[in-house]
């Protein structure tokens, strides 16, 4: 099997980042969304890349009326009200005409009916795995929630990106929640990073030390953690879901250190020629209101990505998957 080369994109606008930032504080990116999707489509079908968008339940509801049919009966109960979504559907408006920031019905349709990209599920109201006060039973059913309201546009989800990257296989706490994604039809997961400053789990203590900040900062312009390139075969186990994990996040451009661009972006280009060269997978991730500001700076290093991608199919025969369909040719493969 040649390499891979996956991109997935934590299609969420403001349910990501709600525990956060107001739509106030952070309007300019996420009101810029639609375009940024637009642009995306246009770039990865250029490029022949296909894209994975794992998408909040939430942004498929044509109105609020659909948004709380959909809803779960058991909601999740965190300890700590703010990570739960749910009151704030109170305030937002009726629909995606007077409130694009919280729904999604036309660029969903759009990304679906290009044909060219997956839309799995980054749940239905972006669950937090590891918060205190859930349980695997709202979990499973939030994940219905997300299956039925994809189903009303003929979209059948068959991976998820887990909020916060909130799922690690190596905790027993975990394990739950991934036999019940897998129960549900869900074949694979986007993993965290093999090195280990991205891999802490979430709840231990020092998870979120400044130091480890700065380290994940450096490591995306200079290698510090290695390529984080994987060979598929030795991740795929049968009958469990496949763990398909990151390479690299795509950082936003910073207007503070523009002089480093080049850095961060050979900082990828160098894995995904590493990957191609080993047949190994490369994934790369973000979320499209990343790109909301400095679009056209944002772009051009996508591009430059994608051009690097477009000579390495054509070296190597580096092969543009989404994550199903990289899941699937694993299971015929086996």
């Amino acid at each position: 099997m040649n390499g891979q080369f996956v991109v997935s994109l934590d299609f969420e606008i403001h349910w990501g980042v709600f525990d956060q930032r107001t739509v106030e504080i952070y309007k300019e990116n996420l009101i810029n969304v639609p375009t940024v999707i637009e642009r995306l489509l246009e770039m990865a079908d250029r490029y022949n890349v296909k894209l994975t968008f794992a998408t909040v339940g939430f942004l498929f509801a044509k109105d609020k009326q659909d948004l709380l049919k959909h809803a779960p009966k058991q909601k999740p109960t965190f300890i700590d009200d703010k990570f739960s979504p749910y009151p704030l559907i109170d305030s937002i408006g009726n629909s995606e005409d007077d409130d694009p920031f919280h729904y999604a019905h036309s660029l969903i349709k759009k990304i679906r009916d290009n044909g060219n990209h997956e839309i799995g599920t980054h749940t239905f109201c972006h669950y937090y795995c590891h918060e205190l006060g859930q349980t695997v039973e709202q979990f499973e059913e939030d994940l219905k929630a997300a299956i039925s309201i994809a189903s009303k546009m003929d979209i059948k989800l068959e991976s998820i990106v887990f909020p916060r990257n909130m799922m690690d296989l190596r905790y027993e706490q975990d394990k739950p929640y991934a036999e019940t994604f897998y129960k549900l039809g869900f074949k694979s997961f986007r993993g965290k990073e093999k090195a280990y400053i991205y891999n802490i789990f979430t709840q231990k203590f020092y998870h979120g030390w400044y130091i480890f900040k700065v380290l994940r900062m450096m490591d995306a312009y200079v290698n510090i953690t290695g390529m984080n390139t994987y060979k598929m075969k030795a991740l795929y186990k049968k009958g469990k879901p496949l763990n398909i994990p990151s390479s690299r996040l795509l950082r936003a451009y910073n207007p503070n250190f523009s002089f480093l661009e080049p850095l961060k972006v050979k900082r990828i280009t160098n894995g995904m020629r590493f990957a191609a060269k080993k047949n190994e997978m490369f994934h790369l991730w973000w979320h499209p209101h990343n790109f909301g500001t400095y679009i056209d700076q944002n772009f051009k290093n996508l591009e430059i990505i994608f051009q690097e991608y477009a000579c390495l199919n054509k070296s190597h025969n580096f092969q543009s998957e989404t994550m199903t369909s990289l899941t699937n040719k694993m299971i015929n493969d086996h």
